[in-house]
């Protein structure tokens, strides 16, 4: 039986093309390598050749990518990056994880886990390099499944975690409102007693707005939400200074409720839970990167940092 056809991939010219597609220009790329600019052209043809067709074209100032070009560039970065992470793990000193580990995470966990996480990364693993961004629930599963990241920190309402995430901590959901104000100034409020209040919520489909929609329809109350917010700062703001409410775990405004310019009450009857979930890509096997990093954040949400997490104000 015939073998299928291989090409015969060379790293150095896929490196030098994504260093053509950042600098724009062939005569850039060979100041910043030092090599000739005639060497650049060859290997950038070279690679054109095995990919079958010109991967730039010539423009008044440079070059810019071809539609092929285009089309075939993620898949290069993810090799150049993938094989970048495999000499981290088999070089001298392979044992000390190294790397970067991309995070997607909610907003409102920035504060309180992202930000003592690079405490301890910074401590036990220097050579990481993580690169966190924000997003809702939905992008973060979405992140998750495409291997846009490597971790995901998210919420779960109501609903079992996934196998491919695991339960790090349960919390509340509380009403917050200004300093002074009378609702929030008791430990507790019931869930009727939102009826009419004037709410700033995130839009759906935000699984925590869903939630509360499908809980006061059968509860028979109104949430009168005067302005939908995706942001956690917005969100905060509003709730301090414009008069209205807000609903959020305890974390996301511990700092405000320890100078007082926010106020909290967990909300209950119902009791609105939310589960901190830890999921990881099935996209590529974990590198010891991102594994080392998983167990920093497992570690976060033990002793004392869970117990803040959980956030029952003072």
């Amino acid at each position: 039986m015939a073998s299928k056809l291989q090409i015969p991939w060379d790293l150095g010219h896929l490196q030098i093309f994504l260093q053509v597609v950042e600098e724009g220009s062939l005569t850039r790329v060979a100041a910043t390598t030092g090599s000739p600019q005639p060497s650049i052209s060859r290997k950038i043809s070279k690679l054109e050749e095995a990919c079958g067709g010109r991967l730039f074209l010539r423009t008044g100032r440079g070059v810019s990518l071809s539609e092929l070009g285009e089309r075939l560039l993620p898949s290069m970065q993810a090799v150049v990056r993938e094989t970048s992470r495999l000499t981290s793990e088999v070089l001298p000193g392979g044992s000390l994880p190294a790397g970067e580990v991309r995070i997607g995470t909610l907003p409102s966990l920035c504060l309180s886990v992202i930000v003592p996480l690079l405490e301890l990364q910074l401590a036990k693993f220097p050579k990481i390099l993580m690169h966190v961004q924000e997003g809702s629930a939905g992008q973060i599963d979405q992140w998750l499944a495409n291997g846009a990241v490597d971790i995901g920190m998210t919420y779960r309402y109501g609903r079992r975690v996934s196998a491919d995430a695991d339960r790090l901590l349960r919390v509340g959901s509380f009403l917050i409102g200004p300093p002074g104000d009378g609702l929030t100034q008791a430990n507790t409020i019931e869930f009727r007693k939102l009826d009419g209040l004037p709410l700033v919520l995130p839009s759906a489909p935000s699984a925590v707005r869903l939630l509360l929609d499908r809980l006061a329809r059968r509860a028979r109350i109104n949430l009168n939400v005067v302005m939908e917010a995706d942001s956690t700062q917005i969100q905060k703001a509003a709730a301090s200074r414009a008069g209205v409410y807000t609903v959020m775990p305890a974390h996301a405004v511990a700092d405000e409720l320890l100078t007082g310019s926010l106020q909290a009450a967990r909300i209950v009857e119902p009791q609105i839970d939310r589960d901190i979930a830890l999921g990881t890509t099935s996209a590529r096997p974990a590198s010891h990167a991102s594994r080392e990093v998983a167990k920093l954040i497992r570690s976060l949400m033990t002793g004392e940092q869970a117990q803040r997490l959980m956030g029952v104000p003072p």
